[in-house]
């Protein structure tokens, strides 16, 4: 999220795995969720469910942390007891009806309407967001880039009226952070992260990069690039690797609570 704060002085340059591990046990807990749109999955067994909410809540994690979980609340008030439901039994002409006036920074009712439907469609043709995901990955691949690359193709093919800035494509250069945010929840499991996808993808996971993380992997020398892009954001993820071959943003969520408790009620 935006608004994080961050102690770059508390953050030793170079980190050890002995560093990070230190940090992992005393940050990476359900008590330090809050606030987090991550907390909205943990109200969802199911698994389509707990993928559509991800989806949606992941989409809206950008601005004021306050203003994230209201927006993502009201959303799935709307949408009912399930999501998934919610979205195969309405079409896209509902959607824009059913969030009309809705408003997040600068995601509109309709941009929402255009990712639901997108969505509707995936679901229809694979049966899960996970399923259509997979049919873009292959063994050979070092990240989920290419995975992730055809996944928003397919849920922007699916939207009539486009869904705005909610799915930026790795194609353009983005860092895809809110869906690289997604794809965390999504695989990793842990104490954290309540993932439902194939463990598979955990180790070509890329790490969620925003100016807040863009920040720490300044002050602890992950990278010396200026802009908070793709390329950055795989040369942090490689670093990280480095210390843990087969979970490279397993510090992700740890490394964010820094001085995140300090901004809750931003």
């Amino acid at each position: 999220m935006s608004d994080r704060k961050n102690d770059a002085g508390r953050l030793p340059p170079s980190p050890s795995k002995t560093a990070m591990e230190a940090l992992y046990g005393k940050y990476n807990r359900r008590e330090f969720v809050h606030p987090d749109p991550l907390e909205f999955l943990y109200r969802y067994e199911n698994p389509l469910d707990r993928e559509v909410v991800g989806l949606v809540a992941s989409s809206l994690a950008y601005g004021r942390v306050r203003q994230i979980l209201k927006s993502v609340s009201l959303v799935l008030e709307r949408m009912g007891p399930s999501p998934s439901s919610f979205l195969k039994a309405n079409s896209g002409k509902s959607f824009r009806t059913i969030f009309s006036g809705f408003k997040h920074r600068f995601t509109t009712g309709d941009d929402l309407a255009g990712l639901l439907e997108g969505s509707r469609r995936v679901l229809r043709r694979h049966g899960s967001l996970q399923a259509c995901f997979m049919t873009g990955f292959h063994d050979g691949d070092s990240t989920v880039i290419p995975a992730l690359t055809a996944f928003v193709r397919e849920l922007k093919a699916g939207s009539t009226r486009g869904c705005g800035t909610l799915l930026p494509s790795p194609v353009d250069g983005s860092a895809c952070k809110r869906l690289n945010l997604f794809l965390r929840w999504m695989v990793r499991r842990d104490a954290v992260d309540p993932g439902v996808w194939p463990e598979a993808l955990r180790r070509r996971l890329v790490v969620p990069l925003d100016t807040h993380m863009h920040r720490i992997g300044l002050a602890m020398d992950l990278t010396k690039r200026k802009q908070a892009d793709l390329r950055t954001a795989v040369e942090i993820t490689d670093r990280f690797r480095s210390i843990a071959p087969a979970d490279p943003v397993r510090y992700d969520f740890a490394l964010t609570r820094l001085g995140i408790r300090d901004g809750m009620d931003d």
